[in-house]
């Protein structure tokens, strides 16, 4: 089987790149420098327009964890029925208590409404920052979720490769298992061959620069050196890089 390849755009310019990279499909956001946020109608909307990949939106409202209040959750909710009724394929979504379990009810409330558009709902990364994976393996599969993010509960999806062949082996026939970060063509075939898993999950960035990022006293930067005046893109040739690398 063909692995498959999902992009992380922040644009409707990134998914275009992505597509024409070859990939299978699109997690679009915004706001990626803060791990991804919810994109915009308008990005949704055109990067519909632009191209024929399923695109999985992003339902998150801020930086930092995955706490969301009651009142930041209804927005979130409304947020993700618009973007199913323009098209979104699915939502990637995740909400934790202060104990790092999964929120119940959010999780189970986003879910539900994904599949009663008959989308796909996707629990992200935050399942790497729950305290028991296999507790919450097992209730994100009970709750007919059809797909995880993992990097193995570490910064990089290689340095996880056991926790995510484990998760592979004991969940895989039951959840689809999506490996993702520091994920590009150099560690493509390593990661599904010694995981198990059949998808991977990729920014496959690339810096374009601004030079009014910074002027006088003021800077909005936001990457490191040497990126200071940078903004972050998909790149279409390591997205090509990564699929050819993929499929060995």
């Amino acid at each position: 089987m063909k692995p498959k390849i999902e992009i992380c755009c922040g644009s409707a310019q990134d998914c275009l790149a992505a597509q024409a990279g070859g990939a299978d499909r699109i997690e679009l956001n915004s706001a990626l420098a803060l791990g991804g946020l919810t994109p915009t109608l308008a990005n949704l909307i055109q990067a519909k327009k632009a191209v024929s990949l399923p695109i999985i939106a992003m339902v998150r409202s801020r930086g930092a964890g995955f706490c969301t209040t009651d009142a930041e959750f209804e927005i979130l909710l409304t947020d993700a029925e618009l973007l199913l009724k323009h098209g979104a394929a699915g939502l990637a979504f995740g909400a934790l208590n202060a104990d790092r379990t999964i929120n119940a009810a959010q999780t189970r409330a986003m879910a539900d409404l994904a599949h009663q558009y008959g989308r796909e709902f996707v629990f992200h990364r935050a399942f790497d920052c729950t305290v028991d994976f296999d507790a919450a393996m097992r209730q994100l599969i009970d709750w007919k979720v059809d797909r995880v993010l993992t990097s193995g509960g570490e910064a990089k999806a290689e340095q996880g490769i056991e926790t995510i062949a484990r998760l592979q082996r004991n969940y895989g026939s039951q959840i689809e298992i999506l490996a993702g970060s520091g994920v590009n063509a150099g560690n493509a075939q390593l990661l599904l061959k010694q995981t198990g898993v059949c998808q991977l999950h990729s920014s496959c960035k690339d810096w374009l620069t601004d030079p009014t990022t910074a002027g006088n006293h003021v800077t909005y930067a936001f990457a490191s050196a040497p990126h200071e005046l940078d903004y972050d893109v998909v790149s279409e040739k390591k997205v090509r890089e990564l699929t050819l690398a993929a499929a060995g």
